[in-house]
């Protein structure tokens, strides 16, 4: 018989009863007001770390929060062999990446980015008065943050999420 729906539990490495190191190492609760700054950082944005192996004993996966400032925009960088995923909670993020930052889109509240590893990209809050929030998870327990330095080209291309279901906009 499964542990599921019966009320035991599943052996636990070691065989130790799982629920005996339960209370200490189970489900953490990070309150929103007691992030950490991040240590790796990139100029142009604040990061705040909720989640990684210092804090919890995160294995794969670093989760915090990045406020960017109206109009602001960061330093162009990459997070090495991390994937990252950005939620936009608040504001418009405009996304430009590429070897010069030659690419650009734009998410608002409520939509995800994927950002693949070593992608060169800029975040910019396309708001001139609203302050940008987001929720970040990368692909391991630590911060990886690359800052480089590119020229930007000046009038990136635009790209747009185009498949069967989803038509490239009327130009």
């Amino acid at each position: 018989m499964t542990a599921q729906g019966n009320g035991e539990h599943a052996a636990h490495p070691g065989g130790e009863h799982p629920g005996a190191h339960w209370r200490e190492h189970g489900v953490r609760v990070i309150k929103g007001d007691r992030l950490d700054p991040a240590k790796a950082a990139t100029p142009g944005m604040d990061r705040q770390v909720a989640i990684d192996h210092a804090r919890v004993g995160a294995q794969k996966l670093w989760a915090g929060t990045v406020t960017i400032h109206p109009d602001a925009k960061t330093g162009a960088h990459h997070h090495g062999a991390l994937e990252s995923v950005i939620y936009i909670v608040r504001g418009r993020a405009r996304m430009r990446w590429g070897a010069h930052l030659e690419f650009v889109a734009e998410a608002e509240a409520g939509d995800f980015i994927f950002v693949p590893p070593y992608v060169p990209h800029q975040e910019i809050n396309a708001s001139p008065n609203e302050t940008l929030e987001c929720v970040l998870v990368r692909s391991d327990n630590e911060a990886v943050v690359v800052n480089l330095d590119i020229a930007a080209v000046e009038k990136p291309e635009a790209v747009y999420w185009v498949d069967p279901i989803h038509r490239a906009p009327a130009t």
